[in-house]
């Protein structure tokens, strides 16, 4: 399955996380994308190509309490939403 916590957060806004799973970026190598996003993991994503990159500083909340991966999510919710006034 995949980050339990993940599951249960995104489970109380009524989004079914538990039938995703992980794909290789290797699947979209031949695709330009809009925007390219990152979390903070400083990684530059090179074999990706956008037009546009971001990297948002959002802390892993793998680790963290349920509490503070809500807080996660719900910042992650307001940055997408920004991000798609601007479009």
């Amino acid at each position: 399955m995949g980050n339990e916590k993940a599951v249960l957060v995104m489970g109380d806004i009524r989004y079914d996380l538990s039938k995703h799973g992980s794909k290789s970026l290797y699947e979209y190598a031949d695709i330009e994308f809009d925007y390219a996003i990152t979390m903070g993991c400083g990684d530059a994503c090179p074999n990706i190509t956008a037009k546009n990159r971001d990297d948002w500083q959002i802390p892993d909340p793998k680790h963290m309490p349920i509490e503070e991966f809500k807080q996660i999510r719900d910042c992650i919710e307001d940055k997408v939403k920004k991000l798609i006034e601007t479009l």
